[in-house]
């Protein structure tokens, strides 16, 4: 389980892009008392989502 300042580091971001992540309900996150934690999978899971592949091109110069 990651802080949200632990999560912004990882992400390489300020606080505030991981905090409108969990007010916009687009991470899965935890409720620990009063504090936010954002476990490790679903922060996975988030850079995952986000990953596109490279265009490979042919001789013809069409798409693979």
């Amino acid at each position: 389980m990651l802080t949200v300042e632990e999560a912004a580091e990882r992400l390489n971001t300020k606080v505030r892009f991981p905090r409108r992540l969990i007010a916009e309900r687009r991470i899965t996150f935890v409720h620990v008392g009063r504090n936010v934690r954002i476990p490790e999978a679903a922060l996975e899971a988030f850079i995952a989502a986000g990953v596109v592949e490279p265009i490979t091109i042919t001789r013809k110069g069409e798409a693979a």
